[in-house]
């Protein structure tokens, strides 16, 4: 059925079919998705304590996005470290995903940060190094390359940003192939406030760019997650030459990967997970020089985004697993540390409704069956 009438809170819908995803060509820009995490329903766990990870659909969904030209970031927020997933299962999701996508040849990098401390009075500078050292050795062992997430510990620990830069050169300087940093901004994660030692962003650009500068043969590119595309173009601008800026800009990623006379982000997202139909699409276009197909297509992608990604942000994790289970890539909707509910009810209406404007529904009929058990769990018949 291509068409199909659902009454969700709110006001009703006609879902209809859109497009099936599928690999259209070569592109000019290198795209990462940040992929999430099945979680596993039926393991005897603590859903708020513990880590149970279904790994046979966790695996195929990043096979997926090979399958489309995507490369995988790996154990990043996305896959909800730091908010259900531990170091010990984050390295676990790295090696799995590296025994596929090594001999495949398929584009990936990993997450390494110092998740495994916990922030406090008593963690040094130097406890946060050995953290970075630890977890950058485990993640380089895989074969993966490094992404350097932004860390708690540090963000407790530093008291000026001097710290910072000792910090990331000694790091840096170990590791055997370029990384790319990440810059987690605070809407993301309230513990990273005031990183790279200033609660100003412009201010602390200036201690993120003399890291890279002193460090430019070990840093591939930085990931910015701050939400604002004026920030990360007046970055962009001063990166030295071959260092890449990946957008982490859920909201203004058309117009940023797009670029401009002086320039463009590659990319690193979150939102592509649950758009990656529609992004591969626009991907294309854009590489085929189809301005207006590749704006018509991201368009209609951008309202689900902001959405999604809505303040808290933090909670950007529920909506992107509701996508993956209406669309069939897996078949319940559970989240490890029971994130499924960090979403209100009227929020997940309004993800179909967006999802469905931006036509990345192939299957009504299944969206629907899906989606019906969920909102009755809620007290609401559709």
């Amino acid at each position: 059925m291509s068409k199909l009438n659902l009454n969700l809170p709110g006001g009703a819908v006609t879902l209809q079919a859109g497009p099936e995803p599928k690999a259209t060509g070569n592109w000019n820009r290198t795209a990462f998705a940040a992929a999430h995490v099945v979680a596993d329903p039926l393991a005897d766990a603590d859903p708020w304590l513990d880590t149970p990870v279904d790994w046979d659909r966790t695996l195929a969904f990043r096979e997926y996005l090979w399958g489309l030209g995507f490369g995988v970031a790996e154990a990043m927020d996305t896959a909800q470290r730091g908010m259900g997933l531990d170091w010990p299962t984050s390295l676990e999701l790295i090696r799995r995903s590296m025994e596929i996508a090594k001999p495949a040849g398929h584009l990936i990098a990993s997450g390494a940060g110092t998740d495994h401390i916990a922030p406090g009075p008593d963690v040094t500078v130097d406890d946060v190094i050995r953290a970075y050292e630890e977890q950058c050795e485990a993640v380089e062992a895989t074969g993966s390359q490094v992404i350097l997430m932004a860390s708690r510990a540090l963000a407790k620990a530093a008291k000026s940003p001097d710290d910072y830069i000792r910090v990331y050169s000694r790091v840096l300087g170990g590791l055997q192939k370029p990384a790319v940093l990440h810059w987690l901004g605070e809407m993301f994660d309230p513990a990273l406030q005031g990183y790279w030692g200033n609660a100003d962003h412009m201010a602390a650009m200036e201690t993120a760019l003399q890291v890279i500068e002193a460090n430019a043969a070990k840093v591939d590119g930085i990931k910015i997650s701050l939400l604002s595309a004026e920030k990360e173009i007046a970055m962009r601008r001063r990166l030295p030459e071959g260092v890449r800026m990946y957008t982490g800009d859920d909201f203004n990623y058309p117009d940023l990967i797009a670029g401009d006379d002086e320039g463009y982000s590659d990319a690193l997202l979150g939102i592509f997970d649950p758009i990656a139909g529609a992004a591969a699409r626009a991907l294309s276009q854009l590489a085929e020089g189809r301005m207006d197909d590749y704006n018509a297509t991201f368009a209609p992608t951008v309202p689900l985004s902001r959405h999604i990604f809505k303040a808290p942000t933090r909670f950007y994790k529920t909506g992107v697993v509701f996508m993956a289970y209406l669309t069939g890539h897996q078949d319940h909707f559970t989240m490890i540390g029971g994130q499924e509910s960090a979403r209100s009810t009227l929020h997940l209406a309004d993800i179909i409704r967006m999802g469905n404007a931006a036509g990345l529904f192939t299957d009504p009929e299944t969206v629907a069956a899906r989606a019906r058990p969920v909102f009755a769990a809620r007290g609401v018949e559709i």
